[in-house]
């Protein structure tokens, strides 16, 4: 629809054609059209899942409402997914490489997460695919951004303002002829240039290059900046992806985590794209990543729409389509807008979630070296699981996690100001 009317326009001066290039009704356009595909559809989909049995195979673990949960119909990120990519497909400038990098992230995460639901469900398999087919994916991906970013010379930060004397006719002199006189003027200037930079959170007029780790002098120098770029991307990919399917334990809960997380990196890319917002903030001018802002409100209706059917009690579970997706996506979008220094702060639960599982399995492989017997930091890991441990209710967890995790992302939006 963007180039349909953007060619209808040129050729017959259509009427309201030029709506279509504008970002926020785009933006809106998309968070609607996403929003009502999860709802209308959804049913849809639910519907067939359960004519098909594909049910969630719940293990016992002595938590509280888990047999209830035994088949409810999973792999219910494919709603997500298509909420996500119709939209964007109609609605978005299809030559951008950054919707493009969006496109392909969602379809590939989505694609390994399938692959893992379907093993389990249809292969009754409830281990899944193995860990190391995850890792390659992930790594896949951060190879695909890593190279992207380093070497596509559509991607580029810029320079936001120049102060230069600009002759202006004063007519205000007593004698009254016109005179002229120097003063200054706000000129935006377009040279570019490739970059590896990154924003450092709280930090004044600093941004950080990867490529500041390797010398100079190096004649490997591009080559080393690529493989630690790839190698940043890779983690936080795999980390951030890992967090959203960690938190995917209770109804809802990863989705309204995820929700605040998309908007405030929407907000960053939509200011980030605008060079008269990013010369305001003072934060790096990222030319066309203002067009992220379509994918992220796409995004937003996608989670708000399967929240319709996740939230207590769930009638259907995302599953490792949805989460390894949702996770990824928000990686990777974080990546593109110069931002994954941010994540810590911003995607904090995942972060926790994250950190519980590993500082649960260290203590306890620690202690059974030393005593013989493995101790446990937590009752149950992920973090979620501990406080179901302690009897709290599960639509309490989830909506205090989520309190959480707004609180983080108004920290997050503050880092805008405070610096």
């Amino acid at each position: 629809m963007y180039h349909l009317f953007n060619y209808l326009d040129r050729l017959f001066d259509l009427p309201g054609g030029d709506m279509f290039q504008s970002l926020s009704f785009r933006a809106g356009v998309s968070i609607v059209l996403s929003l009502l595909i999860g709802i209308i559809f959804g049913r849809k989909i639910i519907a067939y899942l359960q004519r098909k049995q594909v049910g969630e195979e719940v293990r016992n673990l002595g938590l509280d409402g888990q047999i209830e949960k035994r088949g409810t119909p999973t792999m219910g990120g494919v709603i997500i997914i298509a909420s996500i990519l119709i939209p964007t497909l109609l609605l978005c400038d299809l030559t951008n490489i950054y919707i493009q990098l969006m496109i392909i992230a969602t379809l590939w995460l989505g694609f390994i997460g399938f692959l893992d639901d379907y093993i389990k469900v249809f292969r009754k398999n409830k281990d899944g695919l193995k860990g190391r087919f995850k890792v390659v994916g992930q790594v896949g991906l951060g190879v695909i951004v890593g190279t992207v970013m380093c070497f596509n010379q559509d991607i580029v930060i810029k320079d936001r303002i120049v102060v230069t004397p600009v002759s202006i006719e004063n007519s205000s002199v007593s004698n009254g002829e016109s005179d002229k006189i120097a003063a200054p003027r706000k000129v935006y200037v377009e040279a570019g240039e490739k970059s590896t930079s990154t924003t450092i959170p709280f930090i004044k007029n600093n941004e950080f290059d990867y490529s500041w780790l390797v010398s100079d002098g190096n004649k490997y120098h591009d080559t080393l900046t690529w493989l630690i770029y790839i190698f940043a991307a890779t983690f936080i990919i795999t980390a951030v992806s890992n967090g959203a399917n960690l938190s995917d334990g209770l109804d809802g809960l990863t989705t309204g985590i995820a929700a605040p997380i998309v908007i405030v990196l929407g907000i960053f890319a939509y200011v980030s794209g605008n060079i008269i917002y990013a010369d305001y903030l003072n934060i790096m001018y990222i030319p066309n990543s203002g067009e992220l802002i379509v994918f992220t409100g796409a995004f937003v209706g996608a989670l708000f729409g399967f929240l319709w059917y996740n939230c207590y009690p769930a009638q259907i579970f995302m599953g490792d389509t949805g989460s390894l997706a949702i996770g990824g996506m928000i990686a990777v979008l974080a990546l593109l807008i110069r931002k994954e220094l941010l994540l810590p702060v911003l995607c904090g639960v995942f972060l926790l979630e994250n950190t519980s599982v590993i500082l649960q399995v260290g203590y306890f492989k620690y202690t059974r070296i030393r005593t013989g017997e493995g101790k446990r930091l937590l009752l149950m890991s992920p973090l979620h699981h501990h406080y179901q441990k302690k009897g709290f209710p599960e639509s309490k967890i989830v909506m205090r996690f989520w309190i959480v995790q707004l609180l983080l992302a108004a920290v997050t939006l503050i880092t805008l100001k405070i610096r």
